[in-house]
């Protein structure tokens, strides 16, 4: 059986992530979900197929009062995961152009505005791996 994360643990070190995240630039659930080290007692198959929607949960209990740029995390196939036509998508999209991300067909170019991860002494400060590549 397998038992995710604590929560108030991951939920934070999502929200600590997604903060380093610099305006003009995106991630995806699954690229912040490849940082985070599966716990001791987790199966890092199990933690591998689940944790991108972990984050997608993190970014939905994100607290009021601090900042969290969660315009900023997309899918990984650089659209916004809100059903299309939402109040919320509109609105994330138009965060999103306002630091000059452009989409295309309703998808944002990974290749140009994917964020390549935090700085290595980030990581190794909070004992986080390396992010894996959005494209």
């Amino acid at each position: 059986m397998f038992n995710p994360p604590n929560p108030q643990i991951f939920f934070a070190t999502v929200w600590d992530i997604t903060r380093q995240i610099p305006p003009g630039r995106v991630s995806s659930y699954g690229q912040i979900a490849s940082m985070i080290p599966p716990a001791e007692y987790a199966d890092p198959q199990t933690m591998r197929r689940l944790a991108a929607r972990w984050v997608g949960t993190a970014m939905r209990k994100s607290p009021h009062g601090i900042a969290i740029p969660w315009q900023r995390v997309i899918n990984s196939q650089g659209r916004i995961s809100f059903p299309p036509g939402s109040p919320q998508a509109a609105q994330q999209q138009r965060l999103l152009e306002s630091e000059g991300i452009q989409f295309d067909g309703g998808r944002v170019d990974l290749q140009r505005y994917g964020w390549q991860g935090p700085p290595e002494s980030y990581l190794r400060a909070r004992n986080l791996l390396p992010p894996r590549s959005l494209t």
